[in-house]
């Protein structure tokens, strides 16, 4: 097969994850609940686990695609994926989905930086940007059919089967990307005469000293654990709010499966919407414009989130959750070109995983505190809090804008790489309504 254009192979690989990312999660919780007949106790613990191995293997594992390669460390992290979303499938016990929640988070942090980085090496910052915001409209798309495919598979088969067919998908999606991708545009920097293990560590220490040199990097990086610790809290509590604070209507009869396809499908089309108007009317290019667009969206999240947590009608708690999870979508992309601009080649996947770590920090740190909230006060509070954490992050990117560019070139560098001098100095503000630019 020959090697398809960079730009068409990483839009199969967004929209193949997407769809079959979406074809196992949107059932997964009942799938737990249901067949392997887990408390809440247990559910946490999985959660736990999953993310507590993403943190500790984020930089390892994006150092092997700065030294080794992007192309590899993509297709491992597939592969790998798919084996453990099969195991889970597979599993009759407890015991066994925690270990495919563990498998789960080492190989998807193979994929974590690696795959940004690899477009951006191939194709140059100046094209990827606008590629990051058209790669996620192409993610939505899958994943919306994603949905729609899992609770449709679930209600005429059992609800294992969209997971394992989920993980077979993946493993072929990892297969079709080793034979797809081409990778013209990184090469290994290894010293001469270094071994591989030595360039690891090398590299380990080179990314770390990167970030701890550049203080806005730093200031990025604390808002991705910010956004990691409110995400938590709402990813675990707005099911069962919905479910014992609100409860779901009984409108033609729809089942629980079908009315939490329609919750995540509602959310990812206005997603695609929201990020169709970001791609055509904000210019992220500059440093100061995408961290502007950033605190827009973080302000609006915050007032969706306590909005949800706080109204008694379904359905406007059905708009303020699909406000939340249309910001979201938008907020990755564009998180994505923010911490990608001006950053040094050699180091680009490492720091891209990093940043991924930062996520993860957020969400070991806060789930378990947001969760005794829950359990002493209430739900509804755990949820505010969990909106209000955001807050902070606010203040970061003020600090961040006055302090200069991310990345680690040289600001001249920057500025010729990103042709910053035809790029306005502020974003261009829609007209109408305010629609800034995952649950």
């Amino acid at each position: 097969m020959r090697r398809l254009r960079p730009e068409t192979v990483y839009l199969i690989y967004s929209v193949g994850e997407g769809f079959l990312f979406h074809l196992m999660s949107v059932l997964f919780s009942v799938f737990l609940i249901v067949e392997l007949d887990l408390g809440p106790l247990q559910l946490l613990l999985m959660g736990t686990v999953l993310e507590g191995t993403y943190l500790l293997f984020e930089v390892p594992t994006g150092v092997v695609a700065d030294t080794v390669s992007r192309r590899l460390s993509v297709v491992i992290g597939l592969v790998g994926s798919g084996a453990a979303f099969l195991l889970l499938g597979f599993s009759v016990s407890f015991a066994v989905a925690m270990v495919s929640q563990a498998v789960w988070g080492v190989f998807a942090t193979f994929q974590s930086g690696a795959d940004v980085a690899w477009l951006t090496d191939e194709i140059g910052e100046e094209a990827a940007t606008p590629m990051y915001l058209r790669a996620e409209q192409w993610w939505q798309g899958g994943s919306l059919v994603g949905i729609a495919a899992g609770v449709g598979i679930a209600s005429v088969s059992t609800l294992r089967t969209p997971i394992v067919v989920s993980g077979a998908g993946f493993i072929v999606l990892g297969i079709f990307m080793a034979v797809a991708m081409r990778e013209e545009g990184f090469r290994p920097e290894r010293r001469e005469g270094e071994r591989l293990h030595t360039s690891l560590v090398t590299t380990v220490r080179e990314g770390v000293a990167i970030v701890r040199a550049h203080h806005v990097l730093l200031l990025v990086l604390a808002t991705a654990v910010l956004h990691g610790m409110s995400t938590e809290g709402f990813d675990r509590l707005s099911d069962l709010h919905l479910l014992e604070d609100i409860g779901l209507p009984t409108v033609g009869g729809l089942d629980l499966p079908v009315w939490f396809g329609i919750l995540d499908g509602g959310a990812l089309l206005l997603g695609i919407a929201a990020l169709a108007i970001v791609k055509r009317r904000a210019h992220l290019q500059g440093h100061a414009a995408v961290a502007r667009v950033l605190a827009v969206v973080d302000v609006v999240l915050v007032v969706a989130v306590v909005a949800f947590a706080l109204v008694a009608s379904f359905w406007w708690a059905l708009v303020a959750f699909w406000v939340v999870g249309t910001l979201r979508s938008v907020r990755e992309p564009v998180f994505t070109a923010w911490i990608n601009q001006g950053l040094d080649a050699k180091t680009r996947a490492t720091i891209n995983s990093v940043g991924g770590q930062a996520d993860a920090l957020g969400q070991s740190a806060g789930g378990p505190g947001i969760g005794l909230i829950a359990r002493s006060v209430s739900v509804p509070t755990a949820l505010v809090v969990s909106g209000v954490l955001r807050l902070p992050a606010l203040f970061l990117y003020a600090r961040a804008i006055r302090r200069g560019t991310v990345g680690t070139l040289a600001p001249d560098e920057i500025d010729e790489e990103l042709h910053l001098e035809d790029v306005p100095a502020t974003p261009t503000v829609p007209e109408g309504p305010d629609v800034p630019p995952e649950r």
